[in-house]
C-alpha cells in the first residue's frame, strides 16, 4: 500500500473528556464504509491515518466524504523528520503539478525538530522557486504547500478536501425518524445524523388509499440517507382503520389535527420499544394547518417524549438546496399520495384547541386501534434491496 490519507476530525476534537469514545465509534464507522477495500488504519487523538493502494484511494476518498464527524481529506506524502528527505520529496512532487503562485505553510508540532516554523517555509519556498518557473503570493496563491512536522514524521500535501463535519453516527444514541415521503423528513433525517444520532424510520401507510409505490419511495429515501449511517431500518405502520376512523368521527377541521396526535402517539410507543431516546420530523414553522405554533403545542402534547425538528426555522428552499446536496429531491417529489395528502379537508384549523381535541378523540376507542396499528408493524432491515433501486 503505496498511498497515505490522514483525516482532520470534525467537532469531536474539542471534546476532551469524550474524545477517545468519539474517535472509536468513527474509527468503527469508517470501518464499515471502507469494507471491501484494501486498507490500513492507525490513529492519534489528534488524526486518523489511512494507507491505501494507487487503485483504491479515489474511492477511498469518495467514501470518506458521506462519513460524520471527518473535517478534511488530505491525501499526502509521509517522510523522515530530515531536512534532505523533505526538500526532495517537495521537489518530486512541485514536477507533477501545474501553478504560477504559490505560497508555503509549515507547521512544527514536533519542537525537537531544530528549525522554525517560519524558516522553514522560507527554505521550503526557496527550493519551490529554484526547481519550478513560479512566483510567490502569500494572498491568493495558485497552490499552498503544506508541511507539518509531526513526531512520527512530516506530512506534506497540497490539497485538502472538505468532510461533512459534525458527530461521528451513534455518538448520541438513537433516534425516530418520522420519514413521510416528502422533502423536508429526509432533510431532517441528514441533518439528525450529522448531530450524531443514529436513525430508524416510522412510515404510515394506508392501503388502499395509499399505493405500493408510495411505500417503495419511502424505502428509497431511508436508503439514500442510509449511506451516511449503515444501520436504518424502516418501520411501516398499517395506519388505514384507524384513519378511517378518524375520518368517520372527526370533524373535518380537526381531521389533520387529529391525526397527527395518533402518529405521535404510536411514534412515542415505538420509540421506547426500539430504544430510540428522541423523536424526529421534518416539520417546520408555517401558516398551514398543522405548522403552526399552536398546532404544534396542541399535537405534541399528547407525548412527553422529547421532540426535534431539525428544519423547523429553514425556509423551504433552504430545505429544497439541502434535499438536491443529498439527492433526495428527485424521489420526494415523486406524485404518491401519503397518510398526510389523503383525507385533506378544505379547511383545516389552524389554531385548534387543545379541550376541543380531547373532546373528538373521546367520541372512539382510538386506543385499541392504536395497539392494532403497532402490533402489525412491518420492519424492512434490508434497504439496498433492487425492488427499490428502479423508482426513477
Amino acid at each position: 500500500m503505496d498511498k497515505l490519507i490522514f483525516i482532520k476530525y470534525g467537532e469531536l476534537s474539542t471534546k476532551k473528556d469524550n474524545r477517545k469514545m468519539f474517535i472509536k465509534l468513527l474509527l468503527k464507522n469508517i470501518r464499515r464504509k471502507l469494507e471491501g477495500l484494501e486498507i490500513e488504519i492507525n490513529y492519534t487523538t489528534a488524526r486518523m491515518y489511512i494507507k491505501t493502494t494507487s487503485k483504491d484511494i479515489d474511492e477511498v476518498v469518495n467514501r470518506l466524504k458521506e462519513v460524520f464527524g471527518i473535517r478534511s481529506i488530505v491525501i499526502c506524502d509521509r517522510v523522515n523528520n530530515n531536512k534532505e528527505e523533505i526538500e526532495n520529496k517537495i521537489k518530486e512532487i512541485i514536477q507533477t503539478l501545474s501553478f504560477k503562485t504559490f505560497k508555503v505553510e509549515t507547521i512544527r508540532s514536533d519542537k525537537s525538530f531544530p528549525i522554525s516554523s517560519l524558516e522553514f517555509s522560507c527554505m521550503m519556498g526557496a527550493v519551490v522557486l529554484k526547481n519550478k518557473e513560479c512566483k510567490v503570493d502569500v494572498h491568493n496563491p495558485d497552490l499552498i504547500l503544506n508541511i507539518e512536522i509531526r513526531s512520527e514524521g512530516t506530512y506534506i500535501y497540497t490539497k485538502e478536501v472538505l468532510g461533512l463535519g459534525g458527530y461521528p453516527v451513534g455518538v448520541q444514541g438513537k433516534g425516530l425518524l418520522m420519514l413521510s415521503g416528502g422533502i423536508d423528513s429526509p432533510v431532517a433525517g441528514y441533518l439528525a445524523l450529522k448531530r450524531g444520532v443514529d436513525l430508524e424510520c416510522l412510515y404510515f401507510e394506508s392501503p388502499p388509499h395509499t399505493s405500493l409505490e408510495a411505500k417503495n419511495k419511502v424505502v428509497k429515501l431511508a436508503s439514500i440517507i442510509d449511506k451516511y449511517s449503515g444501520n436504518i431500518k424502516v418501520h411501516v405502520v398499517p395506519f388505514t382503520e384507524l384513519q378511517e376512523a378518524i375520518y368517520k368521527n372527526v370533524p373535518d377541521t380537526y381531521i389533520i389535527t387529529i391525526m397527527r396526535r395518533m402518529m405521535y402517539r404510536i411514534a412515542e410507543r415505538v420509540s421506547k420499544r426500539r430504544n430510540c431516546k428522541v423523536i424526529i420530523n421534518g416539520e417546520s414553522i408555517g401558516q398551514v394547518a398543522s405548522q403552526t405554533l399552536t398546532s404544534m403545542s396542541v399535537i405534541n402534547n399528547v407525548t412527553n417524549y422529547p421532540v426535534i425538528r431539525p428544519v423547523a426555522c429553514l425556509d423551504k428552499l433552504e430545505i429544497i438546496d439541502i434535499a438536491n446536496k443529498i439527492d433526495t429531491y428527485e424521489t420526494s417529489i415523486l406524485p404518491y399520495e401519503d397518510c398526510c395528502t389523503i383525507f385533506v379537508p378544505r379547511h383545516p384549523v389552524i389554531n385548534p384547541e387543545l379541550s376541543k381535541c380531547i373532546e373528538y378523540e373521546n367520541l372512539f376507542d382510538y386506543e385499541t386501534l392504536l395497539e392494532k396499528c403497532i402490533d402489525n408493524i412491518e420492519t424492512i432491515k434490508n434497504l439496498k434491496n433492487d425492488n427499490f433501486s428502479d423508482l426513477l
